[in-house]
């Protein structure tokens, strides 16, 4: 491994560094399960995706059915719509236990392999002699990790479905709602696959005004996470500086410190609350106005007896599975800030540890003591260190 000074250590972003670590689960003893799980998911949503296709199709036919009064065909149809739930609903709980088994095990790993550099070389008492986003590692152990973990998994799934669920439905909604034929200024034009056309449209509209109204939402949730952390580590730290039989005025210095910490934390869930606020707005809106914009555009063929019933509500099925899979980055925003913000903190821990790896000469780097709130930045530095120890990777 190359020799990295406190220069090139500052250069190392967070996030990589809690990733060059993390991905240490994919190699090894734990590779075979890592990857188990990751096919077992990727089978198991592919199969969702097929199932909710064919619900599509039992729409179109169980509707036809009522529409032509066949009571032959209305109980077959009713038979196989218990097939398809009991499917659904099983592959539903497997993806349950495949992620939860995944996100379960990662954060295991991962929590082990931080537990280890934080005690090794009794780095969990030197490690507070510096200010910075590593301070009170325990939290960063036990919550940040999990929430780097746990995320991760929902969001790669839930991408995945949603491009093929996207991809499915898209295909769904040309063959079914064919063309439109309009007469703009008096010249007839006819618009293939307008479904399709007004599908990516309405997600483009509903996406573009979201990520207008919520442009300031990850940057809140970063703020308040940070806020969050630095108020237990307030407590933590005035708990050990008060000892055993604290004077009035510490008392008095105590309070007023925590509660500018805890002020500093409400503030920032009311901003929080403001940008919820505002999201919901799009959000609801989009939820209500989807399904009925679907059927509204299958009008004209409905009344020109080009579309049955059941084509009508299987598009307008196909168009709310369209706009949910398009809309997957704005529904997960605020989960993908929680993440990122996590991950980033984790990384910083992770750096920490690094420059407090002992060189060849057996010298220790270090920072001079510091107290007070944590102040964001490099770490101050003492001997550079001769190739740092990279803590869970492979």
């Amino acid at each position: 491994m190359p020799d990295a000074g406190p220069l090139a250590l500052g250069r190392i972003r967070p996030l990589g560094r809690f990733w060059r670590s993390a991905r240490g689960f994919w190699h090894g003893p734990t590779a075979r399960l890592a990857w188990s799980l990751i096919a077992l998911l990727a089978v198991v949503t592919v199969l969702q995706v097929v199932v909710q296709y064919r619900l599509n199709v039992w729409n179109r036919d169980f509707f036809n059915a009522l529409e032509f009064r066949n009571g032959a065909a209305i109980w077959r149809q009713s038979q196989l719509l218990l097939v398809f739930a009991a499917l659904s609903i099983g592959l539903a709980v497997i993806a349950v236990w495949g992620r939860m088994t995944f996100q379960r095990s990662w954060r295991a790993w991962v929590s082990r392999h931080l537990i280890a550099a934080w005690l090794g070389d009794e780095r969990y008492r030197r490690i507070d002699l510096w200010n910075g986003e590593h301070q009170n590692a325990e939290y960063r152990i036990a919550e940040d990790a999990r929430l780097a973990t746990d995320a991760p998994i929902d969001l790669v799934v839930g991408l995945l479905a949603s491009v093929l669920t996207a991809a499915t439905f898209v295909v769904v909604l040309w063959q079914v709602g064919g063309s439109l034929d309009v007469e703009v200024l008096g010249i007839g034009l006819s618009i293939p696959g307008y479904l399709v056309v007004a599908a990516i449209a309405y997600a483009i509209l509903t996406t573009g005004t979201m990520m207008v109204v919520g442009r300031h939402l990850i940057g809140v949730i970063e703020s308040k996470n940070q806020a969050e952390s630095q108020l237990k580590y307030v407590f933590a730290d005035l708990r050990q500086r008060t000892g055993a039989s604290p004077s009035a005025a510490d008392v008095e210095a105590t309070t007023a410190e925590a509660g500018s910490a805890l002020g500093h934390v409400i503030g920032k869930w009311r901003l929080l609350a403001f940008q919820h606020m505002r999201t919901t707005y799009v959000s609801h809106g989009n939820t209500l106005l989807a399904p009925l914009v679907g059927l509204i555009l299958c009008v004209p063929h409905y009344i020109a007896g080009t579309m049955l019933l059941g084509d009508v509500t299987q598009a307008a099925a196909a168009f709310f599975a369209v706009q949910g899979a398009f809309n997957w980055l704005i529904d997960n925003f605020p989960r993908l800030a929680e993440c990122l913000s996590s991950a980033n903190r984790v990384g910083n821990l992770l750096m920490a540890f690094d420059r407090l790896a002992p060189d060849e000469r057996g010298t220790v780097q270090h920072g001079p003591a510091q107290h007070g709130p944590a102040q964001h930045g490099p770490a101050q530095h003492g001997p550079v260190q001769q190739g740092p120890v990279q803590y869970g990777e492979r």
